[in-house]
């Protein structure tokens, strides 16, 4: 294996990516918002986190694009299962 094939990530780059992630959800806290808004922010800012972790810490930058795949399409079908049933839970939420 190539010494150029892999370099090791700034890991304190995504150490304080992720700290400011967490930072604007905590904020978002306390913004008071409508809680459609409110939670659909949250996990958007929660699977960008997780992107990050995947990407940096599991090494997934490195891997074949068939691995990339099979864990990124559970995360796109999840993202279509909750598109598809907000017309179903949107009138349970205040």
């Amino acid at each position: 294996m190539n010494a150029d094939a892999h370099q090791e990530p700034n890991y304190f780059a995504i150490f304080g990516a992720l700290a400011v992630l967490t930072g604007i959800e905590v904020g978002i806290y306390y913004l008071h918002m409508a809680r459609f808004f409110f939670v659909s922010a949250l996990v958007l800012l929660a699977l960008i986190k997780a992107f990050l972790v995947a990407w940096y810490f599991m090494h997934l930058r490195s891997e074949r694009w068939t691995l990339i795949f099979i864990t990124v399409i559970p995360f796109v079908l999840a993202l279509d299962l909750f598109i598809g049933l907000l017309p179903d839970i949107s009138h349970i939420l205040p």
